[in-house]
């Protein structure tokens, strides 16, 4: 073995991770404010331990001057989805962006591997910016649904446990798995009309309440005391009506009543 600083050879690393991930949490933000749904459900990120990158070294035969380009998922970021059709929206999205290269990309949905492995890979050469300047690393982003990263999540833990391979019971007790949660999948495909309408209600009335709150509480911060109160019985009777109609004419109202008071204020 070298007797490399593994801190500064993986520092790079590291902030690819940490910026990644806030690029893809700051697009997933964007896709809701423009389409009011996102592909993305959430986005992790973690980077390979050194016993990790021996052991797939070693495995792999890569030397080790060679490990920056023989071993692609040091920096990897995991992206979850709600439906498999989501998971090439954001695939697409990947590749048309200019702020990262996509490399090649494995499609172990349309091919599974046959443990039941299912997900999307796309390997990426991603800039950093370090005190000696420009430095290219190689990351892995893993897109896959929420079924399918439960199932992979036991499968490295038993992998972990038994390195010599699995016993026969339990890959393909595996295996049956892996079917029961790609035919969920298929099963929640089946009604994401539904599913999605009913979150972008769920988020829109979300939304409605919290401006209608904090527009309360705003007319209390210009000392509109009577006013807000009045707002509040409103406010109480339309949540126990549950009647949308009226909460978005409060909202309204409210509004309204902030810019009299703004405009009371400065004159």
């Amino acid at each position: 073995m070298d007797g490399r600083d593994w801190n500064l050879f993986l520092f790079p690393y590291e902030q690819a991770v940490e910026e990644l991930k806030i690029k893809f949490k700051t697009l997933r933000r964007e896709l809701k404010q423009r389409e009011e749904y996102s592909p993305i459900e959430f986005v992790t990120g973690r980077i390979k331990t050194i016993s990790s990158i021996l052991e797939k070294a070693k495995r792999l035969n890569v030397p080790m001057d060679q490990l920056e380009k023989g071993i692609e998922d040091i920096a990897g970021i995991r992206i979850m989805c709600q439906f498999v059709d989501d998971i090439y929206r954001v695939a697409d999205l990947i590749r048309q962006r200019e702020d990262m290269r996509v490399v090649y990309e494995k499609d172990y949905i349309a091919h599974k591997k046959q443990s039941g492995y299912r997900s999307y890979h796309i390997i990426i050469e991603y800039p950093v910016q370090t005190v000696h300047g420009l430095k290219r690393v190689l990351a892995e982003i893993q897109v896959r649904t929420l079924a399918m990263n439960f199932w992979a999540t036991i499968e490295h833990s038993l992998n972990y446990k038994y390195k010599h391979g699995l016993p026969e019971e339990i890959r393909q007790r595996l295996q049956k798995a892996a079917e029961a949660a790609f035919s969920l999948d298929e099963e929640m495909s089946s009604i994401r009309a539904e599913i999605v309408l009913a979150q972008k209600d769920f988020e829109t009335n979300s939304n409605l309440v919290s401006k209608v709150l904090s527009g309360i509480q705003e007319l209390y911060m210009l000392h509109h005391v009577r006013e807000a109160a009045g707002y509040q019985l409103r406010f109480n009777e339309i949540w126990d009506s549950g009647d949308i109609g009226q909460l978005r004419s409060l909202e309204r109202d409210i509004g309204e009543s902030i810019t009299r008071a703004k405009r009371q204020r400065e004159e």
